[in-house]
């Protein structure tokens, strides 16, 4: 080949090579939302949907029915109303909805295709949006639709406040020259990034040189000092774990009252119960500094470190996974970690609250029937959706899940003369899966990290404990800590009868029957009425005081009754045994076991 010719083709192939990188660069078209909300008290957003340049004979509108970090099907597509098209000269386009998440638009190749719809939002959760006159809050898989087939394309979001509101607070970076614009690479990401608006209060804090800013609705009167330096104590000892900062700034959206929260890659969503610093119960402030340390490490564990299955998402139905127990269970752990880390939970408060996540599911019959992979799996029908009847068949996977950190962390230790630990299980999977390989492990893949780091295979808790529902030698396991665990089966002062009821309009209702009990062998069942224990009737102080009062063998009659019918039911009480699992000091540990101990729980 001549050199004119060679060079030539070189040319060619280099303009080739950056016409392709340039397009892969530059996606087709823009899209851009501009989301209002004039009459707060109706509860309704006005969205406007802005796509130029997406060229199609139809394009199918989709909206998400559900949300990350929340498992489970809430079908968002039911708030909306009033969807309608156009394209840029203003003529009214055709549509149908062709299933329950999907609007097909005959846009007909036009240059800008506008949709406008509006979503109702009056659920006070953090999965879902919401809006009054006192805050707005978009999660914005409820609010925003995508184009089918384009979620990796960039997009941006106006929001125009209620009249009387002045902050908008949210993890997506900001417009320039753009007043509240905000900008995201993906729909992924602006489905991470939920907003609140209002006038709330902004604090702010700096931890290795990066911004954190807390937005906290109606703070009231509390320690604005102490709680930003605790929570600043806290993120550095979470940053501590992994090494690496995956974000540019962060922000804490705190709301008022209500349950819940919810993990983003640079934020997190949660409400505060009222208040933000307890000075007269330490306990409590405790729990939610707890609890905001687990919302946190969700940016490493779920967010970044996370099974291959979550991610990306299908937004259109259930993403499954057995590694709940990982992701939920696993970070539990942590919070408990950071914060004897950060110096604000001492090693009594980290054993007492691994304790209580061991008893909350072994001292219940649900963790006869059900492993931790199964609640995993099952979690999109069972977590958020529990019945009657839900103790007596499941568990939860944040607290199985949790206990087998709990294994996993020590006998990492243990196998390794403490030189390695679960923080190098967390920082092997931050590093090869979601730098390197910029994707989530697969089940394997997490027990081969494990038991590479261990340096000993682990079937004991990846072919047992996790899959099955047999028992766990915790005793082994504690002790490599120089700790003796208290897993004997003891009988609990008082009588047993296996009911818990409330009372309804000055009626005694069943609200759930423990498996195996004396109420559940007589045959009584959630929902029944109790009428009388003995001569009581319908007393619901008396009728407790009654069965407090009872020892094992005695035999109470009990009137019952549901729909049109009445029973009575002689019922012997029983004797209800339990396990404490409480975890104390060895009185002569050895060199290894104390190293252990002094290392994994600072005193």
């Amino acid at each position: 080949m001549n050199r004119p010719i060679q060079k030539l083709i070189v040319v060619i192939i280099l303009l080739l090579t950056a016409f392709t990188f340039a397009a892969g660069q530059k996606p087709e078209g823009t899209m851009a939302f501009t989301v209002s909300m004039d009459q707060p008290n109706t509860h309704y957003y006005h969205v406007t949907f802005r796509c130029e340049g997406i060229k199609s004979s139809r394009l199918d509108f989709k909206m998400p029915v559900w949300t990350p970090g929340y498992y489970w099907i809430q079908n968002f597509p039911k708030n909306v109303l009033n969807f309608r098209a156009e394209d840029g000269e203003r003529n009214i386009l055709k549509w149908e909805k062709t299933t329950k998440n999907m609007w097909r638009v005959a846009s007909g190749n036009a240059q800008r295709i506008t949709v406008n719809y509006d979503v109702y939002a009056f659920t006070p959760s953090v999965a879902d949006p919401f809006l009054d006159d006192g805050r707005g809050f978009i999660s914005p898989a409820g609010v925003f639709m995508h184009i089918e087939g384009r979620l990796r394309h960039p997009v941006t979001v106006t929001v125009i406040p209620y009249k009387e509101w002045k902050c908008i607070s949210t993890g997506l970076d900001p417009v320039a020259d753009r007043p509240n614009t905000f900008f995201a690479k993906d729909f992924d990401a602006l489905y991470d990034c939920p907003f609140l608006l209002g006038n709330q209060e902004i604090l702010t804090f700096e931890a290795r040189g990066i911004l954190h800013r807390v937005a906290i609705e109606n703070p009231g009167t509390f320690d604005r000092e102490k709680f930003l330096a605790d929570l600043k104590r806290m993120v550095e000892a979470g940053m501590e774990i992994i090494d690496d900062v995956p974000y540019k700034h962060y922000t804490f959206l705190i709301m008022g009252r209500g349950m819940g929260g919810l993990e983003h890659r640079n934020s997190m969503a949660v409400f505060s119960g009222g208040s933000l610093y307890f000075p007269e119960k330490p306990d409590r402030y405790k729990d939610w500094l707890s609890f905001l340390a687990h919302e946190y490490f969700h940016l490493y564990n779920i967010k970044s470190i996370r099974p291959v299955a979550l991610g990306p998402f299908d937004y259109d139905k259930e993403n499954y996974t057995r590694m709940l127990w990982v992701s939920e269970g696993i970070t539990v752990y942590y919070e408990y970690l950071i914060l004897n880390r950060a110096g604000l939970m001492t090693r009594e408060d980290c054993l007492e609250r691994l304790r209580n996540s061991i008893t909350n599911y072994e001292n219940i019959p649900g963790h006869l029937f059900q492993s931790v992979t199964e609640s995993s799996f099952d979690t999109w029908i069972q977590f958020f959706n529990r019945s009657e009847n839900s103790s007596n068949t499941a568990i939860s996977y944040y607290d199985k899940g949790c206990a087998l950190g709990l294994l996993l962390d020590l006998k990492i230790r243990h196998e390794t003369q403490n030189k390695k630990s679960l923080d190098d299980v967390m920082r092997t999977l931050y590093r090869k899966f979601f730098k390197e390989k910029e994707r989530g492990f697969t089940d394997g893949e997490f027990r081969a990290v494990c038991e590479q780091t261990a340096g000993c295979p682990l079937p004991e808790i990846f072919d047992i404990y996790a899959p099955t529902v047999k028992d766990i030698e915790y005793s082994k396991y504690i002790a490599y800590a120089g700790l003796h665990i208290d897993d004997t089966l003891k009988e609990s002062q008082g009588a047993y009868f296996g009911v818990a009821a409330r009372e309804r309009g000055g009626n005694i209702i069943v609200s759930s029957v423990e498996w195996d009990s004396p109420a559940y062998r007589a045959g009584i069942s959630a929902q029944d009425t109790i009428i009388a224990i003995g001569n009581v009737r319908r007393d619901p102080q008396a009728l407790q005081e009654i069965i407090k009062a009872g020892k094992p063998g005695d035999t109470l009659k009990v009137a019952i009754s549901h729909r049109n019918l009445s029973r009575e039911y002689e019922i012997v009480l029983g004797q209800k045994r339990e396990r404490s699992f409480r975890m104390t000091p060895m009185t002569d540990p050895d060199p290894l076991q104390l190293k252990i101990l002094m290392d994994w729980l600072k005193e």
